[in-house]
């Protein structure tokens, strides 16, 4: 039988489950609260997250990890990145054996420093899976509504990102294989550090040309990064690079862009935070991008502004005088 456990239940594990249903006899969707995969049970959508969408008849939601992972031969998951290691540590012992390992948490491990697919690694029974990343601009809410989107899946194993590749792709939906998973993590972590920055030159009232300077030399950084970790140049041209770098700084569905209008405004980060149902990534990745930059001796301009200010040691309009007035220099 066919079955696909997505592991996590907030707007993009949904709207996962709902491109995805179609290509699965059936889908197991654990939700963390169990008042939540009630309603959406009942409901069959979820109301908190993803309003408005209806869930196939052959998705159950359910807040019992061993019943949404039984049988299932290809396990997603999607919860937040801080509860990523808490979480694959309960998924493995009740895993079906050789089930498919694909990860779409976008951030890394506060403290360790580690990308999701390291995290999974370590806290799977030795030997580690093969493990594949699924990234690349996506809105939640735009793939829910059946809008085109495309994507990366990454693997250094190149017969499981084939698997994933022809198991996930739709109508809809359609996937890339990429054997670079470093640097399809590191563009999917610290994009969202880049769109904090996106947010504050909007919220600031700068136009298209701040915003086109941001995304050009945030792309820049993350790059440096990427290769100071075995990246390839060529994903950062592609999808999980450029493309949802370009989506999460300039779309108005970015959670991490609000997060950084709200701070340009004045908001304190606790009380923008504490209104948000849902997470914003770049707050938690912007410490630890900094951190494991200092470790490998890259240069992070950008993000350590962003850090900065989300720390309270500096404000919007000083971290922009900062950036323009920085030593000149070759691009």
């Amino acid at each position: 039988m066919s079955r696909l456990a997505i592991v996590g239940g907030g707007s993009w594990g949904t709207a996962l489950a709902i491109v995805l249903a179609p290509r699965y006899e059936s889908v197991g969707l654990w939700v963390h609260e169990e008042e939540l995969a009630a309603s959406i049970q009942t409901s069959r959508e979820n109301a908190l997250f993803l309003a408005g969408f209806p869930l196939a008849a052959n998705v159950t939601a359910t807040a019992d990890l061993e019943c949404a992972l039984e049988g299932a031969g290809t396990i997603l998951g999607v919860m937040p990145s801080r509860h990523a290691r808490a979480v694959w540590r309960r998924v493995f012992p009740l895993a079906e054996a050789g089930a498919a390992i694909v990860s779409a948490t976008k951030g890394l491990e506060t403290g360790t420093l580690l990308r999701m697919s390291e995290v999974i690694a370590e806290a799977a029974p030795a030997p580690a899976p093969p493990i594949a990343v699924l990234s690349g601009p996506t809105f939640a809410l735009e793939v829910a509504r059946g809008e085109p989107a495309a994507l990366v899946i990454a693997s250094a194993d190149a017969a499981l990102a084939a698997r994933i590749q022809r198991e996930f792709s739709g109508p809809t939906f359609r996937l890339y294989t990429n054997p670079d998973p470093v640097g399809v993590e590191i563009g999917a972590s610290l994009k969202n550090v880049i769109a904090i920055g996106a947010g504050i030159c909007q919220g600031l009232g700068l136009g298209s040309n701040a915003i086109a300077a941001l995304i050009t030399r945030g792309l820049a950084e993350i790059t440096r990064l990427a290769l100071a970790l075995g990246g390839q140049p060529r994903t950062m041209a592609g999808l999980a690079g450029l493309g949802d770098l370009v989506l999460t700084c300039t779309g108005a569905l970015s959670r991490n862009r609000s997060v950084g209008i709200a701070l340009a405004q004045g908001r304190t980060l606790d009380e923008i935070v504490s209104s948000m149902k849902m997470v914003a990534e770049g707050v938690d990745t912007t410490s630890a991008a900094v951190a494991l930059a200092a470790r490998h001796g890259v240069n992070l301009p950008i993000t350590n502004q962003m850090d900065r200010i989300i720390r309270g040691l500096q404000s919007p309009a000083e971290a922009l005088r900062e950036l323009m007035e920085r030593s000149l220099k070759e691009e």
